[in-house]
């Protein structure tokens, strides 16, 4: 259906960007009995809340009699014949968002919405300069933008003057209750007339927005666009189980796979998110990262190489990438699974924006399977379950985009020179030659993909199970109590060099010179395949192979007392007298 009537203003915007009718959630604020009222608002991510609550606080920018909240209802009858805003001056709109990218993209979209009807939007965040925020403060402004913390600030120093404000946004309330801003938040509530128009948008409504709501809402329209509790349906999900340890080559593969124009990794820490990145850039990717060390001008170039195409990749923390908008992005890894299912919806929601489709895919080590299928259900998401894309599979996807890449080159009108230029070749080379050079050529930028253990699922039980006939496989390690060899770094050091987790390691005996060790039956194989390849670092030299023979050595029996270290039995004296 299309927009409902709006100031010609307001349209003539919409129209010039390509809207031919409202999204669910911008039809949702503007029905009649959402008009003037406080709002609170939960949609997905990407479903066009911005120009949603910039269309729902038109009534009040628009009303040139200067209506307060409290006159919302007689503005509101009248508001579709107002085409202009008023001169800019103390603001009339406050739209509060938790980090700078958010309330910078907020900025942009307000300001070409509002641009035909005379708006100003101006911003307020921190890692800015807020010396020139003041100035722009101080020519006036119809909006502002901004962080909790620098708007706070703004009013606690008297730049920002709140007594104007007729509307305040809290965009994505959620995750700013989330990042610890709800002092702040409240001072800029408390600061604003009492009489004001509150809108409140949040992915989830969780009990503390649910409090934050009754607190400082009247009598507010509950609105959900579209199903709640439905998956979006631009995002296709898949779980793909890996071995542990695996985690980087499976990126690598996932990335190669899935090919977008633009992904964003997911990671915990920021340095997970340091060696990542460097790993990937290692191996050819255009990669660049985000995390919280960075400063703002690192960060908006690394956005920026996204947005014009100079990078693929970004490898990223949740804090990192909160309000990241990219449209190109086609694919979110979560390298390292999130805490909880609001997480994963967030994390996911970088995608499949605008109508566009986009794939969110989670890296499972088999033996955390259990942990994350128990997110996905709480996440109300089904997935494709499936092994991460092999060497081989990406190695038959690349032959045929290079054969399509190939057959896609035509000339129209060949270049003087260019058919006996390629004569030539074809004397010299003959065409089987001259058609690998090209193939090679075409394949030589791709990041060469990662031969993946096959994972195989854990069964649940002991340990390693000792009835007869179904012991551990015994293995050998060429360093023993010569090496000063202790189960504090053997162990770690196995499960590393063997791609196994503790569990499957079983007994471990440490001798004079080797040290012998049990792998449970189920992960033997693939143990014994990845202990093959050379270690790194300290353990470069240490040797992993089958026990001969397959029978760990028997320790002889010990025959009397306890050996004692010389001078225990003096200590013992001593601590006697």
């Amino acid at each position: 259906m299309p927009f409902p009537v709006l100031p010609t203003t307001l349209l003539s915007a919409l129209t010039e960007r390509g809207y031919a009718e409202p999204t669910p959630v911008q039809a949702a604020v503007l029905q009649a009995e959402a008009v003037g009222r406080d709002l609170l608002v939960s949609a997905q991510t990407g479903s066009g809340k911005t120009v949603a609550f910039g269309l729902a606080m038109a009534a009040e920018l628009l009303a040139q009699d200067g209506a307060a909240a409290a006159e919302a209802d007689a503005a509101a009858e009248s508001w579709q014949a107002a085409e202009r805003l008023p001169p800019p001056g103390a603001p009339l709109a406050l739209v509060v968002a938790p980090t700078r990218e958010l309330a910078l993209q907020v900025q942009t979209e307000l300001a070409w919405l509002y641009a035909p009807a005379g708006g100003r939007v101006v911003s307020g965040v921190g890692g800015t300069d807020p010396v020139a925020e003041r100035r722009a403060l101080s020519r006036g402004a119809h909006i502002v933008a901004g962080t909790p913390g620098r708007l706070r600030d703004h009013i606690d120093r008297g730049n920002l003057d709140p007594s104007q404000i007729r509307v305040v946004v809290l965009d994505e309330a959620d995750e700013m209750l989330d990042m610890g801003f709800r002092e702040e938040l409240e001072a800029i509530l408390d600061a604003t007339p009492a009489a004001r128009r509150t809108l409140l948008f949040s992915a989830t409504v969780p009990k503390g927005i649910a409090q934050l709501a009754k607190q400082y809402q009247r009598d507010a329209l509950r609105i959900e666009a579209g199903d709640s509790g439905a998956q979006h349906g631009d995002i296709d999900y898949r779980a793909l189980l890996i071995a542990p340890h695996e985690t980087e080559r499976a990126v690598v593969n996932a990335l190669r796979f899935f090919e977008a124009r633009a992904s964003l990794v997911f990671c915990r820490t920021r340095a997970t998110v340091t060696r990542l990145h460097g790993n990937l850039a290692e191996r050819g990717f255009a990669a660049v990262a985000l995390s919280g060390e960075l400063s703002q001008a690192e960060r908006n170039r690394a956005l920026q190489g996204l947005r014009d195409g100079r990078a693929r990749v970004c490898v990223a923390t949740d804090v990192a990438a909160r309000g990241i908008d990219l449209p190109d992005l086609g694919l979110v890894i979560h390298a390292e699974l999130p805490n909880d299912p609001e997480t994963l919806l967030h994390r996911s929601g970088r995608t499949g924006r605008a109508g566009r489709k986009g794939t969110s895919v989670l890296l499972v080590p088999y033996n955390r399977r259990r942990s994350a299928e128990r997110l996905l259900a709480e996440a109300r998401v089904q997935a494709s379950w499936g092994p991460a894309p092999s060497a081989e599979a990406i190695r038959g996807q690349d032959d045929t985009r290079i054969l399509a890449q190939a057959l896609s080159v035509t000339a129209e009108e060949p270049v003087e020179g260019d058919l006996a230029l390629a004569a030539k070749l074809l004397a010299e080379r003959g065409p089987e030659a001259v058609a690998a050079a090209l193939v090679q050529a075409l394949r030589a930028p791709l990041p060469a993909p990662e031969e993946l253990a096959a994972p195989s699922e854990r069964p649940a039980g002991p340990r390693v199970p000792r009835e007869p006939g179904q012991e551990g496989v015994w293995f050998r390690m060429s360093v023993g109590r010569n090496a000063n060899a202790d189960p504090r770094w053997v162990l770690p050091l196995l499960c590393r060099r063997g791609q196994v987790t503790r569990q499957e390691i079983g007994r471990i005996r440490i001798m004079d010179r080797e040290t012998q060790f049990e792998v449970a039956p189920w992960a033997a194989q693939r143990f014994a395949a990845a202990a093959q390849r050379p270690g790194e670092g300290d353990d470069a030299h240490v040797q992993i192979l089958p026990l001969a023979g397959g029978e760990p050595a028997r320790r002889p029996p010990v025959r009397g007392p306890r050996p004692q270290h010389a001078g225990t039995e003096e200590k013992r004296r001593r601590a006697t007298r």
